[in-house]
């Protein structure tokens, strides 16, 4: 027993172990698809080499049986561990080098021809070498050569393509330890399984373990052992690239809510200053048109009577005809007040339901604008929550009033269509259209349009503009909505 060289096994088992127990725990965190793809393997490598170095740790110790069916057992199963685990590593080496997936998938090739060639090595030499010892030797030292050397070769390519990865991201500093774990598995095969134990396949019959010890006053184990020690701790060392990674996208991810957000913030204050200046516009209107037509009529409403109260004495002819004239003048100003009040809020909306306030506006379009609207209405007696009914109207109001003042339109066309579930408004015009993306420019925003989806949005619907040059316009609203009158599981209460 040399407890010194078990302590090595140990500590060679335990380095790539860790290596891949890590890799395991972490893979799945990794933000890149080649490179999550790429260290599976590399943890099958990590565990299953740990397995070999643990087995020999136990041979060394002489926990292991010396003869009989059980060696034979024990020894083939270290030499699989040994092979698989070469396997894995130049999976993983040829992963990493594959750009895309399509290379990926055929880059599974070279572990198939590593496995090919090493089988049929072994095979073959079974037939040359008749001493059990003897032929245990060469398969170790063929497994060596033919599947650790070239897979820990591909995993140090491997490693210096992803070191190139790291640096184009911005992540120096991983690609620094991705270049020291291909420096350390170069290392790790170049010298590593080069130096053998010694057999009659040559050159392990001069270059072996025997031969590093006269060289460097070492086991060969020892050299191996510090080289997986060095790639285990820088392979552990960019795998925290995976956090960085997923912070950083974290961080983009949060940056550009905080951009929407402040997006949002700026367009709403931009559209409740709108809003508050549309009041000051409807209220300086409301208050021109009171005093233009209601102040002037109420005026010369005053003036008429004073005169009539001066005529009535002493010419009643005069004063009866002054009257029929104040009476006259009296209803043209009860029809224009009568006219700025329902434009502020119609009472046909809140008496006689959306159906009824839609006519009465479609005749007021028509008789001021001389503009044929034609009204469709599909559900009529569908009872609607308040809130519905005062968004399809100011939409349609909306709606309308920019038909007259921009679409030079000859007809429109405004269709309802009210279930149980949703109520949908279309408006649409045979006017001369416009570029909807030039109508929504972030400078020069289209505020009524603006107040239009807004309103609907507050209820959960969706507005939907279609326009083009030449060809009319149509706006589009769908608001869902419950049914006053159902229950909350959208059954009658009478089904009760």
């Amino acid at each position: 027993m040399n407890p010194t060289l078990a302590f090595i096994f140990f500590a060679y088992g335990l380095a790539f172990f860790s290596m891949g127990l890590l890799i395991v725990l972490e893979v799945s965190r990794g933000p890149e698809a080649r490179l999550r793809h790429a260290l599976r393997p590399l943890a099958g490598f990590g565990l299953i080499h740990a397995a070999h170095e643990w087995l020999d740790m136990f041979k060394v110790m002489g926990y292991l049986p010396g003869q009989g069916y059980a060696l034979l057992a024990w020894e083939t199963l270290r030499l699989a561990l040994l092979a698989f685990s070469f396997i894995s590593l130049g999976a993983f080496g040829a992963s990493l080098l594959s750009p895309s997936d399509r290379i990926r998938r055929l880059s599974l090739l070279v572990p198939l021809t590593m496995t090919a060639a090493w089988g049929f090595g072994v095979l073959y030499f079974r037939g040359q070498f008749g001493g059990e010892q003897e032929l245990w030797a060469v398969a170790e030292v063929w497994t060596r050569y033919v599947l650790g050397i070239p897979a820990a070769l591909l995993a140090s390519a491997g490693l210096i393509a992803q070191q190139r990865t790291f640096r184009q991201a911005g992540m120096a500093q991983f690609g620094r330890d991705s270049l020291w774990a291909a420096v350390a598995f170069a290392w790790y095969g170049a010298v590593g399984q080069l130096f053998t134990q010694s057999s009659p396949l040559p050159p392990s019959n001069v270059i072996n373990a025997v031969l590093f010890q006269q060289l460097f006053g070492v086991p060969i184990q020892l050299f191996r052992a510090l080289t997986a020690a060095v790639a285990s701790f820088f392979v552990i060392r960019f795998l925290r690239s995976f956090e960085v990674e997923t912070q950083r996208q974290i961080a983009v991810l949060q940056s550009a809510r905080l951009e929407e957000s402040q997006r949002r913030e700026a367009l709403r204050g931009d559209l409740l200053r709108q809003v508050v200046e549309a009041q000051e516009a409807e209220r300086q209107r409301v208050a021109r048109d009171l005093h233009d037509e209601t102040g002037q009529a109420l005026t010369a409403i005053g003036l008429g009577l004073r005169g009539v109260a001066t005529a009535f004495q002493s010419n009643p002819q005069k004063a009866e005809n002054n009257l029929r004239q104040l009476e006259a003048l009296v209803d043209r100003a009860l029809d224009e007040l009568q006219r700025l009040i329902a434009d502020l809020r119609p009472s046909h909306l809140d008496d006689l339901g959306l159906p009824a306030a839609l006519r009465w506006y479609a005749a007021e379009i028509n008789k001021r604008a001389n503009l044929p609207v034609h009204l469709e209405i599909r559900g009529e007696g569908q009872e609607l929550p308040q809130p519905v009914n005062l968004v399809l109207f100011r939409v349609a109001q909306e709606a309308l009033t920019n038909v007259v003042r921009h679409a030079r339109a000859r007809h429109v066309w405004v269709r309802v269509r009210l279930s149980e579930t949703e109520a949908r408004l279309e408006v649409e015009d045979d006017g001369v259209g416009f570029e909807v993306d030039q109508a929504s420019r972030p400078d020069r925003p289209a505020w009524g349009m603006l107040g239009m989806r807004e309103r609907t949005s507050l209820l959960g619907g969706h507005l939907d503009l279609r326009s083009s040059p030449g060809r009319g316009t149509t706006v589009s609203v769908s608001i869902p909505y419950r049914d006053p009158k159902r229950g909350a599981d959208g059954d009658s209460p009478a089904a009760h």
